[in-house]
């Protein structure tokens, strides 16, 4: 059963193949007639999937670069938990 009110669900290897297909060269326009799927929508995909190039060469998305920054946050959370943890028994 579909909600039309929130339309078709895709999963990321088929939102990142059509944003890969953009970057190749196909216009939004083709890819929404092509697969059936919102230009406003692929052009939502495009943003949260076309890779940023960086200075050194490499390329991150705003996708990777949310996930990056949560699991930067754990990380932080958990070396404040070892510093509390040393500091007790560092006093026993």
């Amino acid at each position: 059963m579909s909600n039309q009110k929130h339309g078709k669900r895709y999963n990321d290897d088929f939102r990142k193949m059509v944003v890969d297909l953009y970057c190749s060269g196909q216009t939004v326009r083709e890819l929404s007639s092509e697969y059936g799927v919102s230009e406003v929508t692929i052009y939502a995909w495009i943003k949260k999937f076309n890779p940023v190039e960086l200075e050194d060469g490499s390329s991150v998305t705003p996708d990777d670069y949310a996930n990056m920054q949560k699991e930067m946050l754990k990380l932080q959370q958990e070396n404040e938990i070892l510093k509390k943890a040393m500091a007790i028994f560092a006093k026993k």
